[in-house]
């Protein structure tokens, strides 16, 4: 997102694509600060941190020399000059992302990352004579290079993190470059004023830094391994404008990869139109100065690099849609609550410095409003990157990341053409925060409603998040792909819930069908695949069709959970488990693994004590449960006695 105050739109951010994840095992320490010391990820971050740094103490300084000094730069109104400025900086990503995808696909991406910073270092020399000479042409031109410097490094900045990192690594290293993200536009953004208002002036101080951070840009690159193309026999075509109608055609492929281009596109429409009104918001309706302004923009940078960090940790570390729906959520939430928390007048009086307006009625009110939208921006933002990263086309990842460039461009234009049109028609500042809060909550509804994983995976979350405490053991023994046979003991109505929450892959469960139909459980079920199956003496054509449907989902890699005991236990104790395991291997011979639910019986969900669901408080909020899971059994070794006595073993006295 762009800084308060500036004019000149954000770069739109890397797309994603899909997973090449590094070979390896998992290392027993997962916390996602440790990429920062790994070769694979740690230079790489380092380039991208100091080239969103650079870019913004170069914007900053010229948009504030524009302001005030227009007179020496031809006379142009300031407005005028600012809207060149920002045309110019957007042009390249309309021009060029398409060339940029595809040369991203078809050579090195560490080398592009070295040759881009080279550019960077000749851009940031014509910036310094411009500052020198006080010539606003080659300011431009420095300009307009820095957006297509900065086209070119797009499609790499999120394509090469599948080549580098595990899926289980996605959430943790996408988390941490949007932290590194936000952080360095701040720091750009204050250092660029602070250097373009010192009394040397722009002369030598704003060249010196910009080309310094550039050159050590550049060394921090030497060190990015080595990063393949996926198509180094791809034809480049030049043409940008049918490439890039080629690029968008791409990202349609994939209908959920689409909508997701779409949230994340409608992420920077959010946050441009909210960001492009802090300094006047500051000024007319909080009183303040321009340290209101930048410490608006600032708490929301720290907001959003905390919700992108908070991801790990509350999405297991696995991609978890859940969180997206929990992130739009909140910022619809938060927007709304600003508009309510402003003035119901506009200030008077002359402008407040920081402090006083810290020590003003409603302003803490105000910096938490605005800081929760960053961290729920965070929540939304990090798991749609890592989300389109690992179900993109690997092939096309770069052009896909181009396509999304592109896209998140014309929501940049849009939401700065909106926020004119809405606020030269007559409403106020807070109006537009209020119609971003309502535009927001019918944008996700509608992606929501066309991809409905997103829902269920959030109530999956939901579940697991703020009704239990799930631990989880064993889990490697799912296979990352392919297809397998799950088998779990039944304990409850949501057993089935818990472990889609718990597993990184989607999961299709054969289920009772009557469980099947039970209300909002139901939503889940069919949005997650299921197959519901009712006993030969019910429904023998529905049984049939079930075990059909598993024999194909098995067939086309997917992994099939079922339940053998047939039922839900109302002892606590697991029931003899029923021979269609054996059936299902033997028209489909996959893997079968064994899990085990701990700690359910006795909850709300289960029969303890009589009906499940009829008597609320059993447990405290965020009982303890637990999901185990042990190595897989080979098709012939799967009889009902072996996997029994396996799921036994791994539940062992905590029913």
């Amino acid at each position: 997102m762009s800084p308060p105050g500036r004019p000149i739109p954000p770069s739109p951010p890397s797309p994603p694509i899909p997973p090449s994840p590094a070979s390896g095992p998992a290392p027993a320490e997962r916390n996602q600060f440790r990429l920062l010391g790994e070769r694979r990820f740690g230079p790489f971050f380092g380039v991208q941190f100091l080239g969103a740094f650079n870019d913004n103490v170069f914007k900053q300084a010229l948009v504030i020399l524009i302001a005030f000094q227009a007179a020496g730069f031809g006379g142009l109104a300031p407005e005028v000059m600012v809207n060149l400025a920002g045309g110019l900086f957007i042009l390249p990503f309309f021009l060029f992302s398409a060339t940029a995808g595809q040369l991203a696909d078809k050579y090195d991406k560490a080398r592009i990352i070295r040759l881009v910073k080279v550019l960077e270092i000749a851009i940031m020399a014509i910036a310094a004579a411009g500052f020198v000479r006080h010539d606003v042409v080659l300011l431009l031109v420095a300009l307009c290079l820095l957006g297509f410097h900065s086209t070119l490094f797009g499609p790499v900045k999120y394509a090469i993190l599948p080549q580098a990192l595990r899926e289980d690594e996605l959430v943790g290293g996408n988390a941490l470059v949007e932290t590194g993200t936000s952080l360095a536009i701040l720091a750009g953004t204050i250092l660029g004023g602070v250097l373009i208002a010192a009394a040397s002036g722009p002369g030598l101080l704003v060249p010196a830094v910009t080309i310094g951070v550039a050159v050590l840009g550049y060394a921090m690159s030497r060190f990015v391994p080595a990063a393949p193309p996926p198509q180094p026999g791809l034809a480049i075509d030049w043409t940008p404008f049918t490439e890039t109608w080629r690029n968008l055609a791409f990202t349609r492929r994939n209908r959920t990869v689409f909508l997701s281009i779409l949230g994340v596109s409608w992420f920077w429409f959010f946050g441009a139109l909210l960001i492009a009104q802090f300094p006047a918001y500051a000024k007319t309706w909080l009183g303040g100065d321009e340290g209101v302004a930048t410490a608006l923009f600032a708490t929301l940078s720290i907001g959003i690099g905390v919700g992108s960090l908070l991801c790990e940790r509350m999405s297991g570390h696995k991609v978890e849609i859940g969180l997206v729906p929990f992130g739009s959520i909140g910022l619809s939430v938060f927007a709304l609550d600003l508009f309510c928390a402003t003035p119901a007048t506009p200030a008077a009086g002359a402008a407040a410095g920081v402090g006083a307006f810290l020590a003003a009625p409603g302003s803490w009110r105000v910096l938490a409003d605005v800081a929760l939208i960053g961290l729920f921006g965070g929540f939304y933002i990090v798991p749609l990157y890592a989300l389109i990263q690992s179900r993109s086309e690997r092939s096309h990842q770069s052009r896909i990341i181009a396509g999304n460039n592109i896209l998140n461009a014309l929501f940049i234009v849009a939401a700065a053409l909106l926020g004119a049109g809405i606020l030269h028609l007559g409403a106020s500042v807070p109006q537009l925060f209020l119609l971003t809060a309502v535009l927001n909550a019918a944008v996700a509804a509608f992606i929501y409603a066309q991809v409905p994983e997103f829902l269920m995976r959030f109530l999956a979350w939901l579940l697991v998040h703020s009704v239990y405490r799930l631990e989880k053991t064993g889990l490697e023994h799912i296979p990352e792909e392919g297809p397998a046979l799950l088998v779990c003991n039944h304990v409850s109505f949501v057993d089935a819930v818990v472990i889609m929450a718990a597993c990184r892959r989607p999961i299709r469960f054969v289920m009772d069908h009557a469980i099947f139909r039970i209300p909002v459980l139901s939503f889940i079920f069919r949005t997650g695949g299921a197959i519901p199956i009712a006993p030969r003496k019910v429904d023998p054509d529905m049984m049939e069709r079930a075990f059909a449907e598993v024999a194909r989902a098995l067939g086309q890699g997917q992994l099939v959970g079922i339940f053998p005991e047939g039922r839900i236990t109302d002892s606590g104790e697991l029931a003899p488990f029923r021979p269609g395991v054996q059936r299902i291997v033997g028209d489909t011979p996959v893997p079968v693994v064994p899990l085990a639910l701990r700690g359910l019986w006795g909850s709300f969900f289960s029969r303890k004590g009589g009906a499940a669901m009829t008597k609320p408080f059993r447990r405290a909020p965020f009982a303890r449960i637990g999901l185990v899971a042990g190595p897989a059994l080979v098709p012939e070794a799967a009889t009902p006695e072996a996997l029994q006595a396996q799921v036994q073993a791994l539940r062992g006295d905590w029913r």
